[in-house]
């Protein structure tokens, strides 16, 4: 009678199971959370301005038509000044507008069939366009555009002659943002003044200048 009723019960229970699986709800798929969305942390755009210091080398020369005052040689010297700049950014594309103005003791000279020649660059100036890529806290960039800066030449005790020359600059860089409102750069130029008639000796010479520069730069961003 006891195992008639186990028996029973037991066919009750596994009877009534496929009805009570069928009566359940069916699962409900976990939804998969999207994937990040990358956050850039660092905000370059906005009005800046900071200081600037480097080191030029480059070349002039020196040509007379009468073939007194000629001659090549390399030109050295230091760079500081102050720089001002504005940034726009659109995701990791930054563009920008900087001008620098920087005091130069740049000079060097050699000799000629006249005398001594030299030349010096007192001061330099650039108006250029940037555009680069941010990572992280790094921005990498390009730059272009104008460039003057105020040339004096001479033949060593005869003449000598200066004048403020329009030139171009071109070059590169990387900029690291220190935190969000301090940033510093490492910075190289090209600079062509061109050539012009700066002086005269027995005829005008025409004084040729262009150099390398690479400089460190501190911006702060308001």
């Amino acid at each position: 009678m006891r195992n008639k009723l186990l028996l029973g019960v037991a066919a009750i229970v596994f009877g009534a199971a496929p009805a009570l699986a069928a009566d359940m709800p069916a699962r409900v798929p976990v939804a998969k959370a999207p994937p990040p969305v990358a956050v850039q942390l660092f905000d370059w755009s906005g009005f800046y301005w900071g200081a600037v210091a480097g080191y030029s080398w480059g070349e002039s020369s020196h040509s007379e038509a009468l073939g007194g005052a000629n001659g090549s040689f390399d030109t050295n010297g230091w760079l500081l000044g102050g720089t001002v700049g504005y940034n726009w950014q659109a995701g990791a594309s930054v563009f920008g507008l900087e001008g620098d103005l920087s005091w130069a003791n740049v000079d060097g000279g050699g000799g000629s069939v006249a005398g001594p020649i030299s030349t010096s660059l007192n001061w330099l100036g650039t108006g250029r366009v940037r555009a680069g890529y941010a990572v992280d806290n790094y921005l990498f960039y390009v730059t272009g555009g104008a460039a003057w800066g105020d040339v004096e030449s001479s033949l060593a005790g005869i003449a000598s002659g200066s004048d403020t020359r329009l030139g171009w600059t071109v070059g590169g860089g990387v900029e690291t943002k220190l935190t969000q409102n301090w940033s510093a750069k490492l910075e190289y130029l090209y600079v062509d003044l061109g050539d012009k008639n700066l002086y005269t000796a027995t005829g005008p010479v025409n004084v040729a200048y262009s150099s390398h520069i690479v400089r460190l730069g501190l911006n702060y961003k308001f």
